[in-house]
Parts: structure tokens; C-alpha cells; sequence
């Protein structure tokens, strides 16, 4: 099973020009793929740089005719023009989907820097190893009160589901809303988390949860013990001439750890300022 994250900057490329059949290419390249996780996808958005408010949620759903579409939009405003403009993050799955969860996550105010919303997608998804939780989000990237708050909720919602998995509710015959459907403890939480590896987000984000609970590892450190992460940003150029760097993550729950068969960044692509990584898990 192939799961890919990949922040699109809506299409906008290394060389500034938005063009999401590039970035629809790109994903078709990097080849069998059975979740696309993508982050900063734009829905009618205007005065994204080199865009034209593009449905990027159309365009790309579309392209993938045989996955399910989920968008969560973390920003839902006006968009001038008596419509909505969205922009968020946009899970395509290939295989049945069970419950779905648009977690907006917490946003304490922070007067000193500029900031977003931000909201996490989580999806049962049937694998051929049983039902598996995808989470996919785009954390703060300037607020580092603000991430950290996001960091904490993602762990509660971990702890949640765990709970859940293991003592789910009771059903009512007569309202099927009440119906307990499954929401496993086994889990992949990808997305562009704007922390570097080994800061101090990303050390609370792979502590230690409850004795109960199984902890994020990094599927980067299970491939690749002791190495320093691969960077994930400005391999191309475009916002970073000066630099590259990763705050592109996968993270697997422990009990998945050993099916962890691959891990990467596709670092050919300059579709985007990010690089798209791609998570491959034994059945």
C-alpha cells in the first residue's frame, strides 16, 4: 500500500507558474499510488500568487477518477464575488473509505505574527491489512504558539481514537447516526508540519502518549536510523534560493512500524516548493 503527502502550493511551481496538470503529472510519476494526501490546495481562492482561482479540488479529483474525493477546508470565506472561496487539504483515496473527520484544529490568538486556520483530515481507510487511519494536516507555519496547540490536539485525537478502537459505543436500532463504526488505533499521519527534525514540535509530537496508547514514530528513522532526514524544501529553488530543508512528515503508529516497507522523498519534481514523500506499507 502506497500512501503519498504532498504540499502542491496549490500548483505554483519552483519557477512560479501555477500549473496543476504538472502537478498531476508529477503524482502519476511517482507511480501506483493508493492515497494522495495533499496540502494547500486552493478552491476558487483569489489572489493566490500566479493563480486565477482555479477549483483546484475539481481539477484534481477529476484527474484521479477512480479515488474518492474528501477536502477539508481549514479556510471557508467570501470570495468577493457573492461565492466561497476554500483552502485546505485534499485526501484522494482508492480504496473504501469508512468515517471521515475534519478536525479543526486549535487557533489561540497570536497578534504577533500572520497566521491561518488549520484543520486535519482524518480518514478510515479499508486496507488489505484491515481498517487503517490516514490523517493528513498542514500545521502553523509562523506561530509557534499556535503549532504547538496543533502538535497537543493531534495527540489527543490519537489518544481518542485509540479509546474508541478499543471500547466503541453502543448502537441504537432506530437512529443508524448512532452507529459505531470502526475507528482503529493503527494509524499514518502525514502533511507538512513546519518543524524541523528533531525540534521541539517534532520531539512532542513522537513523545511518549499514555502506557495504552502507541506512539508516533517517524517512518524516516525507522528507514533510516541515525541519518539526518532528507530535506523536503527548496531542492528547486523558488521561495528558498538559499537553503533546503524538511518539515515534511510521515509518521506511522509503533504497531505499524514493522510493516513499514519504504520510505522517500521524490525529489525530481520541481512542481512545487515542496517535495512530494512517499510512505510503502507491507500488507
Amino acid at each position: 500500500m502506497r500512501i503519498v503527502s504532498w504540499n502542491i502550493q496549490w500548483g505554483r511551481g519552483a519557477d512560479g507558474r501555477v500549473d496543476l496538470n504538472r502537478t498531476i503529472a508529477a503524482l502519476r510519476e511517482i507511480g501506483d499510488i493508493d492515497v494522495i494526501c495533499l496540502q494547500e490546495v486552493g478552491q476558487c481562492f483569489p489572489g493566490l500568487k500566479g493563480a486565477t482561482a482555479e477549483d483546484g479540488v475539481a481539477i484534481l479529483s477529476a484527474a484521479f477518477p477512480g479515488y474518492e474525493a474528501v477536502f477539508g477546508a481549514a479556510l471557508d470565506v467570501p470570495d468577493g464575488k457573492g461565492g466561497r472561496a476554500r483552502f485546505g487539504n485534499l485526501l484522494l483515496s482508492r480504496r473504501p473509505l469508512g468515517q471521515v473527520f475534519r478536525h479543526v484544529l486549535p487557533y489561540p490568538a497570536d497578534p504577533s505574527v500572520p497566521a491561518m486556520q488549520r484543520l486535519c483530515i482524518e480518514a478510515v481507510i479499508e486496507a488489505p491489512r484491515g481498517p487503517l487511519r490516514v490523517l493528513t494536516t498542514h500545521l502553523e507555519y509562523y506561530s509557534s504558539l499556535q503549532r504547538g496547540a496543533q502538535i497537543t490536539r493531534l495527540r489527543e485525537l490519537h489518544r481518542e481514537a485509540v479509546s474508541h478502537a478499543r471500547a466503541p459505543g453502543l448502537s441504537k436500532d432506530s437512529n443508524p447516526g448512532f452507529r459505531p463504526w470502526p475507528r482503529p488505533a493503527a494509524a499514518v499521519l502525514c502533511g507538512d508540519l513546519n518543524c524541523l527534525p528533531g525540534s521541539p514540535d517534532h520531539t512532542a509530537l513522537l513523545a511518549p502518549i499514555a502506557p495504552d496508547v502507541p506512539q508516533w514514530c517517524d517512518a524516516w528513522q525507522i528507514m533510516n536510523p541515525g541519518r539526518p532526514h532528507a530535506p523536503t524544501v527548496g531542492l528547486h529553488g523558488a521561495d528558498w534560493p538559499d537553503e533546503s530543508f524538511c518539515c515534511d512528515f510521515v509518521c506511522v503508529t509503533e504497531d505499524l512500524a514493522p510493516a513499514v516497507a519504504g520510505f522517500r522523498v521524490a525529489a525530481e519534481t520541481a512542481a512545487s516548493d515542496h517535495q512530494p514523500v512517499v510512505l510503502d506499507l507491507m500488507d
